[in-house]
């Protein structure tokens, strides 16, 4: 990222390392171990704080007065994203919760199920952000309830998706929740960034929404499979309504 000029970039929707010894080939998911891309990269717990401030302080420089990131995250190390994001200067937004459909299975402890996100902007008075760009302010549900107030609220409902074919990396994010990102907070031919691009799945769906897009990514393999996925285009966007 110090390559790149400060002020460019509208948008980071980014989902980085855990720092959790994650068994990344673990047979989980509904997926066989060995169709997992080997090469997925951890930071140690300890290390985790200054390699988070690291990033953010590029990404703080990089992004647009009118620009915001959104920073997945599990509960382990929430804490060090939390303390980063202030301490480098990012005003948050919104604390995010993604609640999807399974989480692992534990015996002393209950299970964990939900994902956390962080919406945070650089400038809050120039910040961008659709309010109506999936739902119209009059659309209504079938019970009568506002569709936009529904689908703006901070809890959501978005199931993992499953990956299909004989090549994958160890995570992704839905494209459902990245495409709703993309909406509230992007206009087509705004450059979109994901510091950690893994299995590209930020880059597709930029790509398929009209978007600019940039990502980087220190596992050649996983770069590859994020290469190839952008020359099929394989993401079709759904009408959300």
């Amino acid at each position: 990222m110090e390559f790149l000029p400060k002020n460019k970039i509208d948008l980071v929707i980014t989902d980085p390392p855990f720092a959790i010894n994650f068994k990344a080939k673990k047979a989980n998911y509904n997926r066989i171990s060995s169709r997992v891309i080997s090469g997925y990269n951890e930071i140690k717990p300890e290390d985790y704080y200054d390699f988070t401030y690291l990033w953010m302080k590029e990404v703080f420089r990089v992004l647009k007065d009118s620009g915001s990131m959104y920073v997945f995250s599990g509960w382990n190390n929430l804490k060090d994203i939390l303390c980063a994001l202030d301490d480098v200067g990012f005003t948050t937004i919104n604390h995010i919760i993604w609640k999807y459909q399974f989480g692992v299975v534990t015996k002393k402890k209950f299970v964990t199920s939900h994902y956390h996100c962080l919406y945070v902007c650089k400038n809050n008075e120039k910040r961008k952000f659709f309010p109506f760009s999936r739902f119209k302010k009059e659309d209504k549900t079938k019970e009568g309830r506002s569709l936009h107030y529904k689908d703006k609220e901070d809890v959501w409902d978005i199931k993992r998706e499953y990956w299909t074919g004989d090549e994958k990396t160890p995570t992704k994010l839905p494209s459902e929740l990245i495409e709703k990102l993309l909406h509230y907070s992007s206009e087509k031919k705004d450059i979109v960034m994901d510091p950690f691009l893994g299995s590209g799945q930020v880059a597709v769906v930029s790509k398929s929404l009209g978007r600019r897009y940039v990502g980087f990514e220190i596992v050649p393999d996983y770069y590859k499979f994020a290469k190839k996925r952008l020359d099929k285009n394989l993401y079709r966007v759904k009408k959300s309504n």
